[in-house]
């Protein structure tokens, strides 16, 4: 059983809780590939959390374009985040939204490495 601790330092809260059980049942060699390719993947919430302030300089939306919501990202640019609404929900909201799209994006290395 992998510790997850020495494999992804940088996690932290209900992220590394969720991730440990996915790696619980993993060998060390998987573990390993498991925290390369999800490091790789994963969006750290301070990032989105600065790439969203800028939605106050006129660039409204490009964290949701970070965090593959497309759609969303591109209503933002338009509306200019909804007249800033929106970018102030998303900034209260932020690590949510990380953690949501970690969560995802683990559960699909996870399985892709399971496959292997």
């Amino acid at each position: 059983m992998a510790n997850i601790m020495q494999l992804m330092p940088e996690l932290e809260g209900d992220e590394m809780v969720f991730v440990q059980g996915l790696v619980k049942e993993m060998d060390d060699a998987k573990a390993q590939m498991f925290a390369n390719s999800y490091r790789t993947r994963r969006k750290d919430s301070t990032t989105l959390l600065l790439v969203s302030l800028a939605g106050f300089l006129g660039i409204a939306g490009i964290h949701r374009f970070m965090i593959d919501q497309i759609g969303m990202g591109i209503l933002y640019l338009l509306t200019g985040g909804f007249c800033g609404i929106g970018t102030i929900i998303d900034l209260i909201n932020m690590k949510k939204m990380a953690y949501s799209y970690n969560q995802a994006q683990a559960q699909q290395v996870a399985m892709m490495i399971k496959n292997t």
